[in-house]
């Protein structure tokens, strides 16, 4: 065909509102394309214009070249965008919103169709379940409080995430843990407890009620899930007893009971009948004048087999984001997301202890395979497991606001570092279940090893769900090539304490942790202070701690060769645990004695930085790159060198 007779076509075509599909991918040369979505797009439309979108992102994705962009115009995008291609160093592909547009790409898919449950249901549902009837849910239904739905959510339940009006519904539970995820209603084992078997006189409910329903315990740093295998009034035995620790501990371990529709009697509760395909849900008012919705989708963007691709300033909604093992150069930049991972089974293995545990730890929140690869300028909330989990090489979080994830109390943080050489910086992350960075080397990951740097956050309220944990911890027994873990600021942790109360503190290299820098950190509010060393299992060697504010622990460094080559230099607070600490190897030097004060500007308001008076002026051993910057002849113990500008920590969003 004619050059000029394709172009009268099209003229022709475009008359009657008809726009041809994009031009092929090479057809359009580098200099890069920009394309349109709309919600009001139609498939056959081009996408070259705001007047004629493309109706789905996934239409952008399946065109776009290097040096691309698709440009997203406002409203809630119900799909998981899979691009076909890789931009390339000099030309990424973008994806953003345009101009002055507000664009949610959300994992779920409305629910609808609501009906009150009746008595008549309450019967049916107790020819297969007896306990339904007398129970809270049958008076919730003679109430008028319970709707019900037929859905396909899946066989798993443990997956199943509902909203109410863009707000998490909890899971039909006993006792009714209330809709703040990070603050949950607590119940505890009583007296007689032992091996599986809870005790509890608050255990009301008929004989065999709970048998077959799922349970979490937690007990110090374990959290697990698992199943009722017998109950009676007053006790419930488990299928096997707590990994790990293997025992139920009374007064000490706390737990949960779920999958029993005879406590869906509370606002904002749901219960999913997996084998009859049917949702049921709590109400006080007409659930038809809300808008419920379920997860249906884990990715938002899966970029699993892509590179240098640029996401900026989309806001999620009960999806993530995941780059793969071959993935560099990709950038997440100025997103908003909400409800990013969701799961409640946490099942381990009989010999599985804590950080050997990787469900939901390598898997959650945005995950970074691959290399070379970022998170900036970010607000992540809310998440079963982490906020970000930093796998992979040289991958980085730098300035996000990461806060309420981890909210079944695991190995998941608000950043969780698995892979090397990765970078944590200026990030404000607070309200977590254990840790605000968990830092744990996955050896598997391959390539060649290097330090991370951990530096400039602000860290706040963790230790929510668990205990024996840190701002910043790291395990197990690994030489970490001088990672450096400087500058942060960790504060004000707040565990729920039962009569264990072991290991809350800054930062805490815990079993065996070797070649680390800790410096320049600012602690308070720690039971056990700014920094905690435990030589436990192998050696707490090589360690560097310089120049902190808040003392700390120290415990199984006493022993041959138990802390050889560790430096601990320049502090100021109180240390425990030193008596006899150098037999193992130990060097102490320039801290101020624990009775001299410091004279700071304003402890009270946390103000840390010396007064002309201080006696922590001139009284460092001179590190470079740790005291620089003192205007006096000799650098100052503490976190702040006496003349210098103060730095700061946190996000600066």
């Amino acid at each position: 065909m004619k050059v000029s007779t394709w172009k009268s076509v099209v003229a022709v075509l475009a008359t009657v509102g008809v726009v041809l599909p994009a031009v092929p991918a090479a057809a359009h040369g580098h200099q890069g394309t920009t394309y349109y979505v709309g919600k009001w797009g139609r498939p056959m439309f081009a996408g070259r214009s705001a007047a004629a979108p493309f109706p789905t992102i996934q239409q952008c994705a399946d065109v776009m070249v290097p040096g691309d962009t698709c440009l997203i115009m406002s409203g809630t995008y119900e799909e998981s965008v899979v691009p076909a291609r890789s931009g390339t160093a000099g030309q990424p592909i973008t994806y953003r919103p345009a101009p002055g547009a507000t664009v949610t790409i959300s994992g779920t898919t409305a629910v609808s169709g609501w009906a009150p449950v009746t008595s008549a249901d309450v019967d049916q549902i107790a020819q297969t379940d007896p306990y339904a009837q007398d129970s809270p849910f049958s008076a919730a239904v003679a109430a008028g409080h319970v709707y019900s739905t037929a859905v396909d959510l899946g066989a798993d339940v443990t997956t199943v995430q509902i909203f109410t009006d863009k707000k998490m519904d909890v899971e039909a539970q006993w006792p009714h843990p209330g809709l703040e995820l990070l603050d949950p209603a607590f119940q505890y084992a009583k007296t007689g407890s032992a091996a599986a078997t809870i005790v509890d006189p608050a255990l009301t409910r008929p004989a065999g009620y709970w048998t077959g329903a799922r349970v979490q315990t937690n007990y110090w740093y374990i959290t697990a899930t698992g199943s009722v295998a017998s109950s009676d009034v007053g006790s419930v035995t488990l299928d096997i007893a707590p990994p790990c620790i293997h025992k139920i501990v009374p007064n000490d371990t706390r737990y949960a009971l779920t999958g029993k529709i005879g406590e869906l009697a509370n606002p904002g509760t749901w219960f999913y009948d997996a084998a009859g395909k049917r949702l049921y849900l709590y109400s006080e008012d007409d659930l038809n004048q809300h808008a419920v919705a379920a997860k249906t989708r884990k990715l938002a963007f899966d970029l699993r087999n892509t590179s240098y691709i640029k996401v900026t300033g989309v806001d999620l909604f009960a999806a993530s984001i995941e780059t793969g093992v071959s993935s560099t150069n990709i950038v997440i930049d100025g997103i908003t997301a909400k409800y990013l991972s969701h799961y409640t089974d946490i099942t381990r293995g009989a010999t599985d202890c804590g950080s050997t545990v990787t469900r939901g730890v390598a898997d959650t929140g945005i995950v970074l395979n691959g290399t070379d690869n970022q998170v900036v300028n970010s607000d992540l909330a809310y998440s079963a497991g982490n906020g970000i989990a930093l796998r992979g090489q040289r991958n980085s979080a730098i300035n996000n606001v990461i806060h309420d994830v981890d909210y079944l109390g695991t190995y998941a943080a608000g950043v969780a570092v698995q892979g090397n050489s990765q970078t944590v910086r200026h990030n404000t992350i607070y309200r977590v279940g254990r840790s605000g960075v968990n830092l744990q080397w996955d050896n598997a990951i391959g390539g060649t090893p290097g330090p991370d740097s951990i530096a400039y956050n602000d860290i706040s309220q963790y230790a929510k769900l668990s205990l024996d944990v840190a701002a910043v911890y790291t395990c197990c027994g690994s030489d970490m090539l001088q990672t450096s873990i400087d500058h942060n600021v960790l504060h004000d942790p707040a565990p729920r304490k039962g009569v264990t109360s072991f290991g809350v503190t800054g930062v805490y290299a815990d079993n065996g942790q070797s070649n680390i820098v800790i410096a320049n950190n600012v602690g308070w509010g720690n039971a056990e202070g700014t920094v905690m060393l435990n030589g436990l299992g192998s050696c707490s060697c090589n360690n560097g701690v310089y120049n902190n504010v808040g003392g700390g622990t120290f415990f199984y460094v006493k022993g041959p060769n138990q802390s050889t080559g560790t430096k601990v230099y320049n502090n100021l607070g109180t240390f425990r645990g030193l008596t006899g600490a150098t037999d193992g190897g130990m060097v102490l030097s320039n801290n101020l004695p624990n009775e001299i004060d410091p004279l700071f500007v304003g402890a009270a308001n946390h103000d840390y930085r010396l007064t002309d008076a201080s006696p922590a002026r001139n009284c460092a051993i001179a590190l470079p790159g740790i005291t620089d910057g003192s205007t006096d002849a000799v650098p100052s113990c503490g976190a702040y060198q006496y003349g210098a500008a103060a730095w700061t920590a946190g996000a600066s969003r």
